[in-house]
């Protein structure tokens, strides 16, 4: 039985109270900026070298490699990203001592090192995803599955649009709003290409929407139950089972993780450890034994806009405010709140809505994507750092995480100036004072162990729940 606590705790940021020292260079400023928006003390001291180290570690990332034309060099980045990944994880192996968590250049990377993906401008590596031009601007605009070419007529007004050189001649015709405002109503993941925030602006990474009551702290690991598809959330969930938590990864009988169809090897990376319940969500019978398994939990993650849960009678408030201690993770495209909860995102739309396409811009003089669906990975990251917090000062809160607020967050961090590349084809180096450093290929490591098939655990877990 969970013993209720006051929820000031809870609405707390989750590390108040907590000191946290780091004696590693790499990504230590970004990470005391995170633990500092958590609640928690850190290191007062930024390194010097911290614009030449940033692009040292982007050209070791893979992620470099990833950006720019697909027959010009890869580009270097103002924006820190790969150190605020760093940083992520660093602050996140404070919290977890003695956890053995994979380095940051390998998680940015390794989906499009297993995929075989390269670098192509204005088209995403993942190929679902182009920069295309508008009367205005410019959008990203992401349609990865068929269903999202089905809807296209009703943005276009009925166009003639039967592939993306005919979209492309429509689209310039038109204005990045009306674009933009459509396919919010439409479920189509499209987004402006927009400049970097000022350092004016106040962004925040996560938010705590709602807040229930906390715990003390548990002896054991806790139990995780992920809801979440994709990337960015099983990633979260991944590192979840590397501090040693229980996953539970729960999934539609009809409708599982799309991730299933893609290359094994890299569902199998962010998968393997977890256990697998397959449910029948179109049954009153289904969608009480997921009642039955979030009320199990001690965090839950979840990808949903937020009405899909709320159909099942899911309320993540609600079960917060039964439940003392409970973490409830929400990674959303753009956030719970500001009438923004059911808008599409992907991480290669994200990452352009955010301002990476307009800062590589400002210094190649052409729009590019940056690196594969970079908003997945550095949220990824940085839910798990929020969630794993939240649970170690006694949970309570639901965690609004958004895939354009993270990459936002990274590009307000203080701008390093680019550096001359040379080389061809795929011999590419990074022209530093003290010599040359070569830009290295996406990376992957290899997965211990198969992810569980569909539904193996459903006996032993959903056997042992208390009914609703």
């Amino acid at each position: 039985m969970r013993s209720r606590t006051s929820p000031s705790l809870a609405s707390q940021p989750p590390l108040a109270g907590r000191v946290v020292q780091f004696a590693e260079q790499a990504g230590r400023d970004y990470a005391s900026v995170l633990i500092n928006s958590l609640g928690g003390k850190s290191f007062s001291s930024m390194p010097p070298e911290f614009s030449e180290h940033h692009q040292r570690l982007w050209a070791s990332s893979g992620a470099m490699w990833l950006t720019g034309e697909s027959k010009g060099p890869p580009l270097c980045n103002p924006v820190p990203l790969a150190a605020c990944a760093h940083g992520a994880l660093l602050a996140l192996s404070r919290l977890a001592p003695g956890a053995t968590l994979p380095s940051a250049s390998e998680l940015l990377g390794e989906r499009a090192a297993i995929a075989g993906l390269r670098r192509s401008g204005a088209i995403a590596a993942g190929g679902g995803c182009r920069l295309l031009a508008c009367d205005d601007g410019a959008l990203a605009i992401n349609l990865p599955r068929s269903v999202d070419w089905e809807l296209l007529p009703a943005l276009l007004d009925n166009a003639p649009v039967t592939n993306w050189d005919s979209l492309a001649r429509e689209l310039s015709r038109r204005h990045v709003a009306d674009m933009t405002d459509s396919a919010a109503l439409l479920g189509l993941a499209v987004a402006a290409v927009a400049p970097p925030p000022s350092i004016l602006d106040e962004i925040s990474w996560y938010r705590i929407a709602h807040v229930g009551s906390a715990i003390p702290a548990l002896s054991r690991a806790p139990r995780v139950v992920d809801l979440s598809a994709l990337w960015a959330g099983p990633l979260c969930t991944h590192l979840f089972t590397l501090l040693g938590a229980e996953v539970i990864k729960v999934e539609s009988r009809d409708r599982p993780d799309g991730a299933r169809q893609g290359p094994g090897q890299f569902f199998d990376l962010m998968n393997a450890g977890k256990a697998s319940v397959a449910i029948d969500l179109s049954s009153p019978v289904g969608r009480n034994q997921l009642k039955a398994l979030v009320r199990s939990a001690d965090i839950v993650v979840e990808s949903s806009r937020p009405r899909g849960l709320q159909q099942m009678d899911i309320w993540a408030e609600q079960l917060i405010d039964e439940q003392p201690g409970l973490t409830w993770i929400s990674i959303t495209g753009y956030g719970r709140g500001d009438g923004q909860g059911n808008r599409i995102a992907y991480g290669d739309d994200a990452g352009a809505a955010a301002g990476l396409t307009a800062a590589l811009q400002a210094v190649a003089g052409d729009r590019v994507f940056c690196s594969d669906a970079i908003a997945d990975p550095l949220t990824g990251m940085h839910a798990a750092l929020a969630g794993w917090a939240s649970w170690l000062s006694g949970g309570g809160r639901l965690l609004d995480i958004s895939l354009f607020d993270g990459v936002r967050h990274c590009t307000q961090q203080p701008q390093a100036p680019c550096l001359p590349v040379e080389g061809e084809g795929d011999d590419w180096r990074v022209v530093f004072a003290d010599g040359l450093q070569a830009v290295a290929r996406p990376r992957a490591r290899s997965a211990a162990r198969p992810a569980r098939s569909l539904g193996a655990d459903n006996q032993r877990i959903l056997d042992g729940l208390k009914p609703c």
